[in-house]
């Protein structure tokens, strides 16, 4: 699908859009740079992020002198006042005429904002935290396009816990769909219409059938682009023919509803975690909450795969 556009620079971009510069014989003493990282008070995730700032420094070629400012402190600070801290950590970078010139085209793009006295980063790392929204307490919600095969990965990671008795009950992890919508030119979605169809019909399986949802992605998810999504509802014990007629009326607007929500939390790739409605994770980190390590299970059994990327 076409990515949502949002203000990310991910860590991987540290690699890439800041990559380092090429190495000399005999490298010049490197500029001291002040990095101000305001700070989440409650979640790990949304505390600095080493890679992005190794990255940074390396892109812009300086020496950072880091400070960590938590986000009570920040608020409360007039000099940082006026700042989204809507998701955290936050990256600030003390302005000189080199680093501005270093993030001009960023600028450009808008990927990077500044004001009279920083360069500012929003929403620059893979996990963090947003501040402002409702918490929902033990809610592990994955983010994924019901073609793409590290989302179809990560569900079967969560089916064969299950089976193991290893999963926290069903409700306890939501399945979230990535997919933009706008009214013009109606849904898009990476892997084509064939996935943000599939799409439709997990919602409503998930609305009508909630207790045989996962035994249809246990189905399904052996053969995700076939044509055959009623033989796998069917061995599912889920009636097709009642599933569809609610698609192109219900179906259409519980997908419109997916749209908006991952543009809100600007989830672009799958799988993504979004834990307790706050915390945005990435495979690994996600594993590290507790009761839900097996998202990060023992891969030298039989069969056993992790999503080694996104789509």
């Amino acid at each position: 699908m076409k990515k949502i556009v949002s203000l990310l620079l991910v860590a991987s971009l540290a690699a890439t859009a800041f990559a380092a510069q090429p190495k000399k014989s005999a490298p010049a003493k490197k500029e001291k740079a002040s990095f101000i990282i305001v700070e989440d008070e409650n979640y790990v995730a949304g505390k600095e992020d080493r890679v992005l700032t190794s990255g940074l420094a390396e892109f812009l070629n300086v020496e950072p002198e880091v400070t960590h400012v938590p986000y009570s402190v920040a608020k409360a600070d007039a000099k940082l006042a006026g700042l989204d801290y809507s998701f955290l950590p936050l990256y600030l970078i003390k302005k000189t005429p080199a680093i501005r010139s270093k993030m001009e085209k960023h600028i450009q793009y808008g990927y990077v904002l500044e004001n009279d006295e920083y360069v500012i980063l929003p929403h620059q790392t893979r996990q963090g935290v947003y501040t402002g929204k409702p918490e929902k307490p033990g809610i592990m919600e994955i983010f994924v396009m019901s073609q793409c095969p590290y989302g179809v990965m990560a569900e079967n990671v969560v089916i064969q816990a299950k089976k193991e008795g290893k999963a926290p009950k069903a409700n306890d992890i939501r399945i979230r769909y990535i997919v933009d919508y706008n009214d013009a030119k109606g849904f898009n979605s990476l892997h084509g219409s064939g996935e943000w169809e599939e799409d439709v019909r997990q919602l409503l399986i998930a609305k009508y059938y909630p207790g045989k949802l996962w035994k249809y992605l246990e189905i399904r998810n052996k053969d995700y682009r076939s044509s055959r999504w009623d033989k796998a509802m069917e061995d599912a014990g889920i009636n097709a023919k009642k599933i569809m007629k609610k698609f192109d009326t219900e179906g259409l607007e519980l997908l419109k509803q997916e749209a908006a929500y991952g543009k809100e939390y600007g989830v672009n790739a799958s799988p993504s975690f979004l834990w307790e409605g706050k915390v945005q994770l990435d495979f690994g980190s996600a594993s590290k909450i507790e009761g839900f390590e097996f998202l990060n299970p023992d891969t030298s059994k039989p069969g056993a795969q992790v999503p080694a990327g996104s789509c």
